[in-house]
């Protein structure tokens, strides 16, 4: 059996930050269920919820998205992987700042600030030089995480102010911006794997490509940032989500979905991709109307697209990665289901059995960590021992 080394672990940027982020996923839920249960302020003045949604963007999905940049830049750019110290820092740097943000009770607050607000922009500082270099199509990679950062940084003002309100809409558009990041990058790689697994199947299907959709997508997506940043839950909320939810359905029916049924790891990032019209269409009603069978459309967001694409992205890319056939073992399509199960419950459950409110959020957190617990008990051998074919990375 191979050893498991430093060296190996920090060959390349997928390998400490998609362990990183399945670890985080499977111990921090339970968490929240607990602070939840027993009435716990981890954030003093503010409400605990914000605590658990700041932890979520900014723990779990911040660690997915440096793992992906971090190995996509050197394939768009040419450019050699990011190995060794720079990956080790930036690894520290968001493990310091989830430290510090699970004891920011007893941690002197500007502390707290600097520890929380350092890994974006030392990853910026890694990926940034190769774009700009390169002048790659990417080079919008670099304004999204800034913009990140500056939702973080706002949140963290709210923190100093004791302003839920400012909390509450920082995280907002921080959700905002990480689904214009996914409906950029999904645009590009669902249909892409798609289109080659069903190729490499002897399928000669044609994937449909609507070309205002596509141009219309990310003028949209920008428009739900700005319209929730300035004038959130108004009739432009409810338009644009609305425009947004049948622009991601239209594309999404194009991609012959049902084609891809028998690949696990082809129909996860059909099934993660649903959820985003699922979302959009969600807020819009619940907007529009009240209703409040639709008011937990966050949810949809981010058990159903982030946490689906990220096991979708994060199991695919560490078999190619290290030199693995691209067929999942066979536990991973279960964690992908309690996933897609738990967004379900944790979306109709309260209206369902709205007496057990604690009971539904237990279940939720059962089928969350599960799945989570598969991923790293399955992966954690593949990210942190040598590839099998001897090559770097």
């Amino acid at each position: 059996m191979k050893t498991i080394t430093a060296a190996t672990v920090f060959s390349y940027g997928f390998r400490p930050f998609f362990l990183a982020a399945g670890v985080f996923a499977a111990l921090t839920i339970p968490a929240w269920i607990v602070i939840l249960d027993a009435g716990w302020q981890p954030l003093g003045d503010l409400p605990p919820q914000l605590w658990h949604g700041h932890e979520m963007v900014f723990g779990f999905v911040a660690a997915a998205i440096g793992g992906f940049l971090l190995t996509a830049v050197p394939s768009w750019t040419g450019s050699r992987g990011f190995a060794g110290l720079p990956l080790v820092l930036a690894t520290a740097a968001w493990l310091v700042g989830r430290v510090a943000f699970a004891i920011e009770p007893v941690l002197p607050l500007p502390l707290t600030v600097l520890a929380e607000l350092a890994y974006i922009p030392i990853l910026i500082a890694l990926i940034a030089p190769p774009i700009l270099r390169e002048r790659n199509r990417n080079m919008a990679m670099i304004g999204v995480l800034t913009l990140l950062w500056l939702t973080d940084a706002a949140f963290m003002f709210a923190l100093y102010r004791g302003d839920p309100l400012l909390a509450s809409k920082s995280l907002g558009v921080a959700i905002n911006i990480v689904l214009l990041l996914i409906t950029i990058i999904g645009g590009r790689i669902v249909p892409a794997f798609t289109a080659n697994g069903l190729r490499q199947a002897g399928q000669t299907v044609t994937l449909r490509n609507y070309a205002l959709v596509e141009r219309a997508l990310p003028i949209v997506m920008l428009a739900v940032i700005v319209v929730d940043a300035v004038v959130p839950g108004g009739t432009w909320a409810v338009a644009v989500a609305a425009l947004a939810a049948l622009l991601h359905a239209i594309r999404l029916s194009g991609w012959r979905s049902l084609r891809v049924t028998g690949k696990p790891i082809l129909w996860v990032l059909h099934l993660a991709y649903v959820w985003l019209p699922i979302g959009f269409a969600l807020k819009a009603v619940y907007l529009a109307a009240g209703s409040p069978w639709a008011q937990w459309w966050q949810h949809a967001f981010g058990i159903g697209v982030f946490a689906l694409m990220i096991l979708a992205v994060t199991t695919r890319a560490s078999l190619g990665h290290t030199g693995r056939p691209l067929n999942v073992h066979p536990t991973i399509p279960i964690a992908y289901l309690l996933v897609a199960l738990a967004a379900l419950t944790r979306i109709a459950g309260p209206s369902i059995w709205p007496a057990h409110y604690l009971g539904v959020l237990t279940a939720t957190a059962t089928m969350w960590t599960t799945a989570f617990l598969i991923f790293v008990a399955i992966y954690g051998p593949i990210l942190t021992r040598p590839r099998l074919d001897g090559k770097r990375g």
